[in-house]
């Protein structure tokens, strides 16, 4: 299964619309918030692809939850693959993932993914395979705008982040 996630898109439907055509075979594709004109204008242009979205902290009186858990379908060490989905303010993200991790355990998953810093991050902590994907409109760590891909296969859950397409 191929999952493609995205953040952080403030307003850049032309990126968005880049992520989703350079990724025509994706199963599913995640939206981890602070874009929500993009998740609703995805939504409409895309109304078959399977998509989650998360509320960010600039999504005001948004309809996305605040946290969501994508069911990956597939099984690894005998165990169903559940990702836990957020922005990260609620779960201080920029003070370190130990309260994000703590949510994705509670929630039974093996792999959580955060936005809200607008810098890429990937790492296995403490058992939990942790994503940030950057922001695909306006990075802040001195990289190009990006966006991550997760593949989930019976071994296991493989993350990579990539540069938008230009």
């Amino acid at each position: 299964m191929r999952i493609i996630v995205m953040s952080d898109s403030h307003g850049n439907r032309e990126n968005v619309e880049k992520i989703i055509s350079a990724n025509p075979n994706a199963d599913m594709f995640i939206h981890l918030g602070d874009g929500e004109r993009e998740v609703a204008d995805i939504k409409v242009r895309y109304p078959d692809i399977k998509l989650i979205s998360v509320r960010g902290n600039c999504d005001w009186g948004r309809e996305s939850p605040d946290y969501a858990v994508a069911e990956c379908g597939v099984y690894a060490g005998g165990k169903e693959v559940k990702i836990f989905c957020a922005h990260g303010h609620r779960y201080y993200v920029k003070d370190g993932t130990e309260t994000l991790r703590s949510a994705a355990r509670d929630n039974g998953c093996c792999a959580a993914l955060f936005g809200h810093t607008h810098e890429r991050y990937i790492a296995c902590e403490d058992g939990i395979d942790v994503m940030n994907p950057g922001s695909c409109s306006c990075p802040r760590d001195g990289n190009k705008p990006s966006y991550g891909f997760i593949d989930v296969t019976e071994n296991g859950v493989f993350m990579n982040i990539i540069d938008v397409g230009y």
